[in-house]
């Protein structure tokens, strides 16, 4: 499957980062790219539960593609959504059942740097987005 030109973009960018700092700071700035939420899309009907930090996201589909619009109170989960976002808009049903959320992640250098807890709350967020498109 090929990426999409964002998701492409993103390994580029992570790749070129040196060491951990480097990544964490482009992680801040690739948060800083979400586009915000309204307060009437920060409704609990659209909470993803199983994270620590607040998190919300908003699916929809066109046609035969997903897309998805999220948000967090936490910067470094804004920048983790940022990363999956790209990786995941525009998909089918299908290639969202198939995604490999680890697998990207490490392609992107950021696994090892994942607590247990952050690593739960994305599969969380992944695991709502193929919900909602079921």
């Amino acid at each position: 499957m090929t990426l999409p030109t964002a998701a492409q973009q993103a390994l580029d960018a992570f790749a070129a980062c040196p060491g951990w700092e480097q990544r964490a700071r482009l992680l801040m700035q690739w948060g800083e790219r979400l586009q915000p939420l309204s307060d009437a899309e920060r409704i609990d009907a659209h909470r993803v539960h199983g994270c620590e930090s607040l998190v919300w996201l908003v699916a929809e589909r066109r046609g035969e593609h997903l897309h998805f619009r999220a948000d967090s109170d936490a910067r470094l989960l804004r920048g983790l959504l940022a990363v999956l976002l790209v990786r995941v808009q525009g998909l089918a049903p299908a290639e969202l059942a198939s995604l490999d959320l680890h697998d990207w992640f490490n392609q992107l250098g950021l696994q090892r740097q994942l607590s247990p807890s952050r690593s739960n709350g994305l599969n969380a967020v992944l695991q709502r987005m193929r919900e909602r498109v079921s």
